[in-house]
C-alpha cells in the first residue's frame, strides 16, 4: 500500500466512501439498535480488511510496508480507544439525548477538533491559506447539516456529542503517528477491535434485533464506507498530516447529501447551493497550496515503505528486497534543501 497518489486523493476517497455510506446505514438503522449497527459495521470493516490482507500476503509476499511494532501498539492502542471504543458510545449515549439535527451539525466538531489538535498539541504546520480552506470546508458542511438547530432537551446530549467528536480527533492525530507503517494493518485491527467490542457491548445490552439479510449488507457497507474508506484515511494521513484530512473528510456530508438528493431522498435547496459553494472554494485552496521554503531533515533511522526518491538514497545491503516500493530499516542522512512538501512522515521541522 505504499502507493505514490496524492494524499489528496486519497483524503477525498476516503470522505467520498464513507459520505455513500451514511445513506446506506440510515435505511439499515430502520428497525435496528444503532448500537448493533455500528458495531457490525465496524466489524464488517475488520472481517473484510482481513481477507484483504490474507490475499495480499499470498499475491504479493514481498513487504512493501513496515508492520505495526513495538512501541506503535501504543499508539494504534490509544487510537482504537477513542476512535473506535470511546466514541460510538458518547454518540450512541448523545443519540439518545438529543435530536438528530442537533447530532449532525455537532459531528462537524470533529474536523475542527482534529485541526485544533494536530496545529496546536502536535505542532502540524499550517498557514493563512490552509486555515481559511478548513473553514470554508467545514462552513459548508455544517451549513449543509443545518436544519435548524435548536437546544430545548437536545442539550443534555451536546457535551456528549462533543466528546465523541473529540475523542475521533485525538484518534486522528495519533492514527497519524503510525502513518508511515502498514496502513491495511492499522485500519484492520482498529475495525476489529472496534467491532467486536460495540457488538458485545450492544449484544449485552440485549440491542439483538436485526434480520440476518441485515447483517450481512452491514458487514458490506462496513467494509466499503468504514473499512476501505479508513485505510484511505491512513494514507492520507501519511502524506499530507492529521488537518488537511481532516479538512477534506469533512466533505463527506456533501456526498452523502449528493446520494440523497439523487435517490429523492431530499429536495434541491440554497442550503445546498451554498455548501457546495463554500466546500469547493475550501478545497480550491488547498490544492492550490505551494508550501516551500529551505528546511533541514536531520539524521534519523526507521522502516516503512519508500522508493528511492531524493529523501531516500541509502545503501541496500544482500537482505533488502529488491523492487520498489519496499520497506526495509534504512537511515536518513542529514539533508537540507528545497522544495514543495506537506506535513508528512519526513516532513515535522518546526517553522
Amino acid at each position: 500500500m505504499a502507493s505514490q497518489r496524492p494524499g489528496y486523493i486519497y483524503a477525498i476517497a476516503a470522505a467520498v466512501l464513507f459520505g455513500a455510506s451514511t445513506p446506506a446505514a440510515k435505511w439499515l438503522l430502520n428497525g435496528a439498535s444503532p448500537w448493533l449497527l455500528a458495531g457490525l459495521l465496524y466489524l464488517g470493516s475488520g472481517l473484510g480488511l482481513f481477507l484483504v490482507r490474507v490475499i495480499r500476503k499470498y499475491w504479493k509476499p514481498d513487504r512493501v510496508d513496515a508492520a505495526i511494532q513495538g512501541s506503535d501498539w501504543l499508539w494504534l492502542g490509544g487510537a482504537t480507544l477513542f476512535g473506535g471504543v470511546l466514541a460510538p458510545v458518547f454518540l450512541m449515549m448523545g443519540l439518545l439525548l438529543s435530536d438528530s439535527a442537533t447530532t449532525s451539525l455537532l459531528l462537524n466538531l470533529e474536523g475542527v477538533f482534529t485541526a485544533l489538535l494536530a496545529w496546536f498539541v502536535f505542532k502540524e504546520n499550517f498557514d493563512k491559506r490552509i486555515m481559511l480552506g478548513m473553514g470554508a470546508i467545514l462552513s459548508g458542511s455544517m451549513l449543509l447539516s443545518w436544519n435548524g438547530f435548536s437546544v430545548g432537551k437536545g442539550a443534555l446530549g451536546i457535551p456528549l456529542v462533543a466528546a465523541a467528536c473529540l475523542s475521533w480527533a485525538i484518534d486522528n492525530n495519533l492514527t497519524k503517528k503510525i502513518a508511515s507503517g502498514d496502513a491495511l494493518q492499522i485500519a484492520m485491527t482498529k475495525g476489529l477491535v472496534s467491532g467486536i467490542a460495540n457488538t458485545a457491548l450492544a449484544v449485552w445490552i440485549s440491542h439483538t434485533g436485526i434480520s440476518s439479510t441485515k447483517v450481512v449488507l452491514a458487514g458490506v457497507v462496513g467494509f466499503l464506507g468504514y473499512g476501505v474508506s479508513l485505510l484511505c484515511f491512513v494514507l492520507a494521513l501519511r502524506k499530507i498530516g492529521a488537518a488537511r484530512t481532516g479538512a477534506y473528510f469533512s466533505l463527506a456530508p456533501f456526498v452523502g447529501a449528493a446520494i440523497a438528493l439523487l435517490f429523492g431522498d431530499a429536495s434541491f435547496s440554497w442550503q445546498l447551493v451554498a455548501a457546495v459553494t463554500l466546500m469547493g472554494l475550501g478545497v480550491w485552496l488547498h490544492l492550490s497550496e505551494r508550501h516551500e521554503h529551505e528546511h533541514a531533515h536531520e539524521l534519523q533511522e526507521h522502516d516503512h515503505g519508500h522508493i528511492h526518491d531524493i529523501h531516500h538514497q541509502h545503501v541496500h545491503s544482500a537482505e533488502d528486497p529488491p523492487g520498489e516500493p519496499h520497506a526495509h530499516r534504512h537511515q536518513h542522512m542529514r539533508l537540507v534543501h528545497t522544495h514543495p512538501h506537506f506535513p508528512d512522515v519526513h516532513h515535522t521541522h518546526a517553522h
